[in-house]
């Protein structure tokens, strides 16, 4: 007999579970605890199978009907409603997590995971964040070549050309992770290689030249601002470290006794730890800034917030007060000035000037061997560029 509304809502729970059968396949489990589910027993390829469609009353009586009549129907089309309903459920949950913005955050926590620094990490988030007001929510299956040129063109528009290229190959990562965990099948980005406008390079200025290098020294030792600014400024020429390794560098990286300054691997941009030879020139600042700023975790706090370092603009800010504009000196500058320079000495072999600038060798075949990290030459080359600053420093001719 068919079920009413006033039966099942008399329907009390007992100990054990009951059934009361509405027809073709479809009753009411009325469970201990209270609950009252719909369930429809049906048949495929004689076997005995059950369809879950609700909890009563949230699925009436008049609803339950509607979905059996419904299943009845998918069953004399050869579907199997049960599948079809788990189908439906992982597609919905697909379109939920296969969205562009879902597998970006995925494949940025893989990279977070694998220590990317954070500094790289953040400016990776900012560039996919371009992509995510038009793109975010979309599958990223569906997502073309065309689409993403429209997107990049919208920050090619501004004149920041680099800032798309390096969004190109970020919104690539991305499709890759995604083909690689079975969510896409192939990366766009790499019909766009030649789509983009190519940025003109353009090189941190540097000074190269003893005259013009002394005229710098000098000025940066009459410096007069925060003292772990100055400090850091009269470093940069003499460790010439990339500027964010040294401004994030912390107390208990330096070895004040042996002269050494021992990078993690996770500051540096190679991601290998890296040591510096501190000469007596270095030591003799450094062992100045200790009384100020050696109770706190980093060699150079900013102002007021002694648990913060300086900021990333703090020394070129320097650079410029002391009168030199971007285009003739830099903090990353110092690099080239040193690459340069003692390159054009001779006295050096070029694989130890390469290994103090942390830089990673680009042939393959070479790297491997190419260990070594020239430790004894690098430390009498440390201290000759020490000397050699002085002399220019106080050289008449750098001063004509």
């Amino acid at each position: 007999m068919a079920l009413t509304e006033l039966a099942i809502r008399a329907a009390k729970p007992t100990a054990k579970p009951y059934k009361l059968a509405d027809g073709g396949g479809l009753y009411l489990l009325v469970n201990p605890t209270g609950s009252r589910l719909w369930r429809l027993k049906y048949r495929v390829g004689g076997r005995e199978k059950l369809l879950a469609i609700g909890p009563y009353p949230d699925v009436t009586l008049a609803k339950a009907r509607e979905r059996r009549t419904e299943a009845r129907r998918q069953l004399a089309d050869g579907i199997d409603p049960s599948a079809l309903k788990k189908e439906t459920r992982q597609k919905a949950k697909a379109a939920v997590t296969n969205t562009f913005r879902a597998i970006a955050e995925e494949h940025l926590t893989k990279l977070e995971r694998e220590g990317l620094a954070d500094i790289t990490l953040n400016k990776r988030r900012w560039l996919l964040g371009f992509a995510y007001p038009k793109l975010g929510e979309r599958d990223v299956a569906t997502i073309t070549a065309k689409e993403l040129l429209e997107v990049l063109r919208t920050i090619e528009e501004t004149g920041r050309h680099e800032t798309a290229r390096r969004m190109r190959a970020a919104l690539g990562a991305v499709f890759r992770f995604a083909i690689a965990t079975a969510r896409a099948e192939n990366d766009p980005t790499f019909a766009l290689r030649d789509a983009l406008t190519t940025p003109k390079v353009t090189h941190r200025a540097a000074v190269t030249t003893p005259k013009g290098l002394g005229v710098l020294l000098r000025a940066i030792d009459g410096y007069e601002g925060q003292p772990a600014s100055a400090a850091a400024l009269r470093l940069l020429p003499l460790l010439f470290p990339r500027p964010g390794e040294l401004r994030l560098a912390t107390w208990a990286e330096f070895d004040l006794d042996k002269a050494i300054w021992s990078i993690p691997a996770e500051r540096m941009k190679m991601r290998r730890p890296h040591r510096v030879p501190l000469p007596p020139q270095a030591l003799a600042v450094l062992r100045d800034l200790q009384r100020l700023t050696g109770n706190q975790t980093f060699v150079f706090p900013g102002i007021g917030a002694g648990h913060k370092p300086i900021s990333e603009n703090t020394l070129n800010g320097a650079l410029r007060r002391l009168g030199f504009s971007s285009d003739v000196a830099t903090a990353h500058g110092f690099r080239a000035t040193a690459s340069t320079l003692l390159n054009e000495s001779g006295l050096w072999n070029p694989d130890a000037i390469e290994r103090q600038l942390a830089h990673a060798e680009r042939n393959e075949i070479r790297r491997a061997y190419t260990r070594g990290e020239h430790w004894e030459e690098r430390l009498r080359m440390m201290n000759w560029w020490a000397d050699y600053l002085d002399r220019i420093k106080s050289s008449a001719e750098t001063k004509a």
